[in-house]
C-alpha cells in the first residue's frame, strides 16, 4: 500500500510500512522512514509506485485548464477527489486525482483551503479582484525590468523626472521606480547618484547637495505658492523721525533690514539710532504672509542665491531703501562728549533712509590705515568716523577684547561658465575686528542685548543667541548676569 500526505507544506508519497491506525511507518522513494500522522494522509493507492505518481501527478496538473477547472467546482466547499470525479467524467485513478489536487494547491488565488484535500472556490468578485492585482503585479515587474535596463543602458526612464527627489534622498520601496533603481545599482555597482549622474538627471555634485536641502526643507518648494493680500498700511500714523539714516552691506544685500543715524546734541555728545525694519507692522499671525513667516522663519542664505522669508514685494515695500521713509523699530544711545552710553528710547516710526553704503565703496578708505590719520574725504566719513568710537567704547565696556581673526566670504557668479559647469567662485577675505565689522557689529548687540533683556523682564517667549565661555548657542533663555550679555538675534516681527 502506497500513500500521498502532506509534510511541511509539500506533498509527499511513499510506502506504508506499518499501519497504526492514527498513524503510519512510511517509507519514501529516497529510502528515508517517516512517522506521517493519518489526519495527513490524503490518497491511498496500489499502483503505480509513489515516485511515479508524483511524476505523473505534475503532468496531469500541466493540462489542467484552471479557469475551467474553477467553473467545473461546486460552491459549496470540496473535496479534491470529488472534484476529480466530476472532471475526468470518472472515477479517477491515482495520478488524475493527485493532478487536481496539485492543480487546486497551486491556484490559492482560485481556490481557497479548507482542510487537508479540501477547497472552496473563490468567489467571482474576489476571483476578479484577486486576478486584476496579478496582472497588476505582472505588469508592474515588467516595469522594473524595463526600468533597470533602461538604466544600465544611461538612459533616464521616463517615469523618473517627477521622482527624483524622492528617489535620491528618502526612496519609497514600495514603489516600483525604487525598485527599478535599486535592481539597476545592484547590477552596475554604482550608487543611486553616479548611476542617475551617468543617466543625465543630475548636472553636478552642486545640484546634488542643493536638491537635497530643498528636498528636506523645502518638500513643496522655494515659491510662495498660498494666495496671500499684500497688506495695507497707514504710514502717516507712524511719527516721522528727525534723523537721516544710512545702511551698511555688502553689494549682494537686498533686504536692507538695519541702518543707522548719528544726531549731534545741541551742548555736546550724540544721539545714536539704530533702526530695524518692521514688516510685522503690516503682517498679522493670522495672515497667509504671517503663516510663510512662521513656517521659514529665516531668509535662507547661500554664495550666490538666497531663498527669501517673505515674497519680494513684501521685501521691496519694508526693505531700508534710501529716498524712503520706511517703518522701523528704533533704539537710541544717548552718546555724552566723553564718550559715557546710556541707554535711550524706542520707537516706532518713520526713518528717512538717506543712503544704502556697501562694503566695497567704503572698506578702501576706512580701515585701520586711514583711522590712523585723517580720513579721506567721503560721504558719511564723519558719521562712521564717530560711531566707530563708539563702538570700540561700546566693545571695552561688555569686556570683549579686539580680534584680528580672517573669514571669507564666498560669492559664486552663476552667469560664468567654466570646465566645470556654470559658476564662477571667488574667494574674497573678511578681516573680522576691521573698523567698518566692528562698528556694525557693536551697535547691534548693543540694541540686541537691550531688547533682549525687556522681553526677558517681560516675560515673552524668544529666541537667543548666548555667548558663555566663548560659545555661542541658541536658546530660549536669556543669558543670566554676569554671563555674555544676551543678544537677540534680529527678529522681524512677522517672524
Amino acid at each position: 500500500m502506497n500513500v500521498l500526505f502532506e509534510e511541511d507544506g509539500a506533498f509527499k508519497a511513499g510506502t506504508v510500512l506499518a499501519d497504526n491506525n492514527t498513524s503510519l511507518q512510511v517509507e519514501l522513494p529516497t529510502g528515508k522512514r517517516s512517522k506521517v500522522k493519518a489526519a495527513n494522509v490524503l490518497l491511498r493507492f496500489d499502483a503505480p509506485a509513489p515516485a511515479e505518481l508524483l511524476d505523473r501527478a505534475e503532468t496531469e496538473a500541466q493540462d489542467i485548464d484552471t479557469d475551467f477547472l474553477w467553473e467545473a467546482s461546486p460552491v459549496a466547499e470540496f473535496g479534491f477527489e470529488d472534484l476529480a470525479r466530476d472532471y475526468f467524467g470518472h472515477a479517477p485513478v491515482p495520478s488524475e486525482a493527485a493532478g487536481v489536487l496539485l492543480r487546486l494547491h497551486s491556484a490559492p488565488v482560485y481556490f481557497h483551503r479548507k482542510g487537508k484535500g479540501r477547497f472552496r472556490k473563490a468567489p467571482p468578485e474576489i476571483l476578479q479582484a484577486a486576478l486584476a492585482g496579478l496582472e497588476k503585479k505582472r505588469a508592474q515587474a515588467l516595469a522594473i525590468e524595463r526600468m533597470a535596463a533602461e538604466l544600465q543602458a544611461g538612459r533616464l526612464p521616463p517615469e523618473f523626472p517627477p521622482l527624483l527627489g524622492q528617489l535620491l534622498y528618502k526612496p519609497d520601496r514600495n514603489r516600483p521606480e525604487t525598485k527599478a533603481l535599486e535592481a539597476a545599482c545592484t547590477e552596475s555597482g554604482l550608487s543611486a547618484p553616479r548611476l542617475l549622474e551617468r543617466c543625465g538627471a543630475i548636472a553636478s555634485s552642486h545640484d546634488y547637495h542643493l536638491g537635497r536641502f530643498l528636498h528636506e526643507f523645502f518638500p513643496h518648494g522655494t515659491d510662495f505658492n498660498v494666495p496671500y493680500v499684500v497688506p495695507a498700511i497707514d504710514l502717516s500714523a507712524l511719527p516721522l523721525a528727525a534723523v537721516a539714516a544710512f545702511s551698511i552691506d555688502d553689494a549682494h544685500t537686498t533686504e536692507i533690514d538695519d541702518a543707522f543715524s548719528l544726531t549731534a546734541k545741541v551742548g555736546g555728545g550724540w544721539r545714536v539710532g539704530i533702526h530695524i525694519a518692521a514688516p510685522g507692522l503690516g503682517i498679522r499671525p493670522e495672515d497667509a504672509l504671517g503663516g510663510m513667516a512662521r513656517s521659514r522663519l529665516s531668509t535662507v542664505y547661500m554664495p550666490g542665491r538666497k531663498i527669501t522669508m517673505l515674497p519680494d514685494e513684501i521685501v521691496e515695500r519694508y526693505t531700508l531703501a534710501a529716498g524712503r521713509e520706511c517703518p522701523a523699530i528704533s533704539l537710541y544711545l544717548e552718546v555724552a562728549a566723553d564718550l559715557r552710553v546710556s541707554i535711550g528710547e524706542t520707537r516706532l516710526e518713520r526713518v528717512p533712509v538717506v543712503a544704502n553704503l556697501r562694503h566695497h565703496d567704503i572698506e578702501p578708505v576706512f580701515n585701520e590705515a586711514t583711522l590712523a590719520g585723517e580720513l579721506p574725504e567721503f560721504a558719511f566719513g564723519k558719521e562712521l568716523r564717530q560711531l566707530w568710537e563708539i563702538a570700540t567704547v561700546l566693545e571695552a565696556g561688555r569686556g570683549k577684547q579686539g580680534v584680528n581673526q580672517t573669514d571669507f566670504n564666498f560669492v559664486v557668479d552663476w552667469s560664468v561658465a567654466t570646465e566645470q559647469g556654470p559658476g564662477r567662485i571667488d574667494i574674497a577675505e573678511r578681516h573680522r575686528g576691521s573698523p567698518l565689522d566692528k562698528l556694525v557689529a557693536e551697535l547691534m548687540i548693543a540694541a540686541n542685548a537691550t531688547w533682549g533683556r525687556v522681553l526677558a523682564d517681560a516675560g515673552i517667549a524668544a529666541l537667543y543667541r548666548a555667548q558663555t565661555a566663548g560659545k555661542v548657542r541658541m536658546t530660549s533663555v536669556a543669558a543670566q548676569p554676569g554671563e555674555q550679555l544676551p543678544l537677540v538675534e534680529q527678529v522681524h516681527i512677522a517672524a
